[in-house]
C-alpha cells in the first residue's frame, strides 16, 4: 500500500503573494465526529510542507484554515473568519495537496498536485 500525505498551500489572490502565518487544523471523521490529528501554520511562501502523519488513512478529512487574524493583520475586513474544506482520502494515493486562493470575500479551493 502507498503512502497518503498531505500538503496545503494559500495564496492571498487580492495582494498577489503567499498568505503567510495562516493556522491549519487537520481533523478525520470518525464515529464520534471529528478527531484533531494535526496543525500547522504557513510558512512564508504560504505553505505547509507536510501536515500529518507520514500517512493517511482512507476516510473523511477537514483542514480549517484560521484565515480572520491574517486579514486582521493587514488591516483588512474579511467576510470569511475561518474556511473549512471536507475531502475523501484514498490510502492508496501517494499525495494529496489542497491548494487554496484566498481574497476577504472570496476563496476558491481544488486538489492540487
Amino acid at each position: 500500500m502507498m503512502t497518503s500525505h498531505l500538503t496545503t498551500h494559500v495564496l492571498d489572490a487580492s495582494a498577489g503573494h503567499p498568505a503567510t502565518g495562516i493556522d491549519v487544523l487537520l481533523e478525520h471523521k470518525d464515529g464520534a465526529g471529528w478527531t484533531e490529528i494535526a496543525t500547522g501554520t504557513t510558512n512564508d511562501d504560504g505553505r505547509i510542507a507536510q501536515l500529518g502523519p507520514e500517512r493517511l488513512a482512507s476516510g473523511t478529512y477537514r483542514l480549517t484554515f484560521a484565515v480572520a487574524d491574517y486579514f486582521a493583520a493587514t488591516g483588512t475586513a474579511t467576510f470569511y473568519p475561518e474556511i473549512t474544506v471536507t475531502f475523501a482520502v484514498d490510502s492508496d494515493q501517494k499525495h494529496y495537496h489542497v491548494p487554496v486562493l484566498l481574497s476577504p470575500f472570496a476563496y476558491t479551493t481544488y486538489r492540487g498536485s
